[in-house]
């Protein structure tokens, strides 16, 4: 179990920043945040003490007879949390992803398998709205390449909201679908695949781009044809020539598209970052929720025989109508365990 000492300092250093806090001192956004991790760790460390005290309590009880009945059944009852109460502590003091408790980026692109692909990349992008909405978050699409027929080409879209990369950092990685396209007549199944990438969004201080580094393009924004089209030059490129980036925004507004390009950029850059720190420090990284490598295929949705299987916990569900609905919150809690188990396993070792 967890050093006493370990326990008390975290204990002290919550009860440091509710008094700082109260007086208001300091960078209070900071503390805020720091006391909202903060705040679940110490409530578990709470629940802990009172069983572990409750159990030393009756132990103490046994050796009065006339208490020994009454002692031995709390005893039971107490030692049957314990187990339950150690547990949520171990997962509420494991490290934390500092980028869990930020928007992130989504970017959803079709794979191998032409217009079908397409279409099951527009149908994933409805999949993460639906649930976006289910949690309260806000849903921005601030790129988007449409096909004739409906699909996506290639979108990228803004997500805010409590935890949102936390809960969507999973899904990065290779979709494939198995059904029937409607533009199939035989009635064969086809296999198509779409990718997913959920990148963090980078703060102004994760990422510094040096303007000599950029080489920003305006350019006539493509419309959806005929006289809608928008004939003004307010598309922006950026393209960020160390690391090959490039970025495009089409708003109708130029400022704004520069705005959304840079941060993109920055998203991108830092996740980059990231992987690369990620990588470095952990070699059994790939054997935790997989890599989040774009390339790695996660899961596979079977329309005939509605199921969705996630192949990195080989976790299959029979509802797909309810996940293409956004109903994502079974496979998204399955995710997590297997990843804090991994972590548990690891601290082990």
């Amino acid at each position: 179990m967890v050093p006493a000492a370990r326990l008390a300092q975290i204990t002290q250093r919550f009860e440091f920043l509710e008094a700082k806090m109260a007086q208001g001192d300091g960078d209070i956004a900071a503390l805020g945040r720091e006391y909202a991790e903060l705040r679940p760790v110490v409530e578990q460390i709470a629940e802990w003490q009172a069983l572990t005290d409750g159990i030393a309590d009756a132990e103490a009880m046994l050796k009065d007879p006339e208490m020994k009945a009454l002692a031995e059944d709390e005893l039971d009852a107490l030692r049957q949390r314990l187990p339950q109460a150690e547990h949520a502590l171990q997962l509420a003091l494991l490290p934390k992803d500092a980028a869990d408790a930020r928007p992130a980026m989504l970017e959803i692109r079709p794979g191998t398998g032409g217009e079908e692909a397409a279409l099951f990349a527009g149908d994933l992008l409805r999949m993460y709205q639906r649930y976006s909405e289910a949690r309260g978050w806000s849903f921005e699409i601030i790129e988007e390449q449409a096909t004739e027929l409906g699909g996506i080409k290639e979108v990228v879209a803004h997500i805010k909201g409590q935890q949102v990369f936390a809960r969507l950092k999973y899904e990065s990685g290779v979709h494939r679908v198995q059904r029937v396209p409607s533009t199939e007549s035989g009635g064969r199944i086809h296999t198509s695949a779409a990718t997913v990438a959920v990148l963090p969004e980078a703060e102004d201080v994760d990422i510094t781009i040096d303007a000599n580094d950029l080489r920003i393009d305006t350019m006539r924004s493509s419309g959806a044809g005929g006289q809608h089209v928008n004939t003004t030059d307010s598309a922006v490129r950026i393209t960020h020539i160390p690391s090959g980036i490039v970025v495009t925004s089409s708003e109708k507004s130029q400022h704004r598209n520069r705005e959304i390009a840079m941060q993109v950029l920055r998203t991108r850059l830092f996740d980059m970052e990231r992987q690369r720190a990620d990588s470095e420090r952990s070699a059994s990284r790939k054997a935790q929720v997989g890599s989040g490598d774009r390339s790695e295929r996660i899961r596979t949705y079977n329309f005939p025989q509605g199921r969705m299987t996630d192949h990195r916990i080989n976790l299959t569900l029979y509802k797909l109508d309810q996940v293409m609905q956004g109903d994502l919150d079974e496979m998204i809690d399955a995710l997590t365990a297997d990843a804090q188990a991994a972590q548990l396993a690891e601290m082990g070792e």
